[in-house]
């Protein structure tokens, strides 16, 4: 257990590292988090810093999940032995999962961070890449029909171990996804309340049926 708590400590760690605050203290010390939605994401800073700026933040993003799900699990820490009892498979998924919770609640950040997508589609790139396209492709469908991007993360993120399920996955990747849709839900709950009380944004220019006029 010294081992998966280790690696869970370090890939909690790494997650907390945000695309959104190092960019913007590359720039001069912007905080999207004062601004726009106040979330430390790519959306967020596609919205009040422009493309280049959100892409920076989402590769940062998307590349610390890479790494906890593919380095971290295997690293040779000293004084550390690799547990027998601990499957690679999960200890993989725990890693994963803790930078997830990294980039959400990061400890370097105040615990304020963004809602997991983009380092959860990182962790996705190691563990389980043919998903990808099938879930970028559910996003797309529910952004065009409703124009909210909150709402299509979501389903794209509850789409996964539906998918997983009807095409046999693995138990693991079933119960990781599972959860990981729960958790984005729950990030977006502020979305959620918006839709209800009608002020959430849409982006209407990515509607397939917008209003016209």
């Amino acid at each position: 257990m010294l081992e998966l708590g280790t690696k869970f400590l370090i890939s909690y760690f790494l997650g907390s590292i945000m695309g959104a605050i190092v960019i913007g203290k590359l720039r001069g010390g912007v905080d999207i988090r004062e601004m726009g939605s106040g979330n430390a994401g790519g959306t967020n800073a596609l919205r009040t810093q422009g493309a280049a700026f959100a892409l920076g933040v989402i590769i940062i993003d998307i590349g610390k999940g890479v790494l906890a799900a593919s380095v971290v699990p295997y690293l040779d820490i000293p004084f550390v032995a690799t547990d027998p009892d601990v499957s690679r498979v999960w200890l993989a998924l725990c890693c994963a999962a803790a930078a997830v919770l990294g980039h959400v609640w990061p400890v370097y950040h105040g615990f304020r961070g963004g809602k997991g997508m983009a380092t959860y589609i990182g962790t996705l790139l190691v563990l389980a890449p043919k998903l990808i396209v099938p879930m970028l492709i559910v996003f797309a469908v529910a952004l065009v029909i409703s124009g909210f991007v909150g709402l299509s993360t979501m389903t794209a993120s509850a789409s996964l171990p539906v998918t997983l399920a009807v095409t046999g996955g693995s138990i693991e990747l079933i119960v990781f996804s599972t959860f990981m849709a729960a958790f984005i839900v729950y990030c977006h709950r502020s979305n959620i309340q918006r839709m209800r009380d009608g002020v959430e944004n849409r982006n209407e220019r990515a509607m397939l049926f917008r209003r016209k006029g």
